[in-house]
């Protein structure tokens, strides 16, 4: 049987991210976990130099890598709706636990052991990382997006950078007061 796993995985740049925002700068998913997969390493490195944590970066920076894969079956579900009440949430989730499930199917039987612990993550804190992670790639998309002069992500800028606060992790607040302002910046800012 020849496998087809990677050939999907190849295509999460077809799916695009934030359908229901008029977008300077469209983004896909591919895109999108490889920016969440690097800050999800640094929140990593964060947590082991600055707060003598014991993470294991590259499988924090691999379960970011694959946090969205489900979405090259489901499609990207816009966040008011995927959040609208617990139901919608915990149905969607399901979905996402099938996808991901027919994903690890596609590999070769010899391949799976390994990809399984990278989808269906247990540690919580590699799972609390990479979940900050996403969030503030999502809350970088909404800088750079007010950046071009688009204001349809005012709003979600707020809303974004509040949940990040809420979140109140040592590694995330870091980066937040370190690393967070140069995404602001003009290429000519940046030093």
């Amino acid at each position: 049987m020849n496998s087809s796993f990677f050939a999907y995985i190849g295509r999460m740049r077809y799916i695009t991210r934030w359908a229901l925002m008029r977008n300077t700068n469209s983004e896909n998913v591919q895109e999108h976990s490889h920016m969440v997969a690097v800050l999800a390493h640094a929140l990593a490195v964060i947590g082991n130099r600055v707060y003598g944590r014991e993470i294991d970066a590259g499988a924090v920076a691999v379960a970011a890598l694959y946090h969205d894969a489900s979405e090259i079956l489901t499609g990207d579900m816009p966040t008011p709706i995927k959040y609208y009440n617990p139901e919608i949430e915990s149905s969607y989730r399901k979905v996402e636990a099938v996808a991901n499930d027919k994903l690890l199917a596609l590999l070769p039987e010899e391949l799976r052991a390994a990809y399984e612990p990278v989808f269906k993550t247990s540690d919580p804190q590699v799972r609390s990382l990479v979940k900050a992670a996403d969030k503030l790639s999502a809350y970088i998309k909404c800088v750079e997006e007010l950046k071009a002069g688009n204001m349809e992500f005012y709003r979600a800028a707020e809303q974004t950078r509040g949940a990040l606060e809420q979140m109140r992790l040592p590694e995330l607040d870091y980066f937040m007061t370190h690393c967070l302002d140069s995404f602001s910046k003009t290429l000519d800012e940046l030093e």
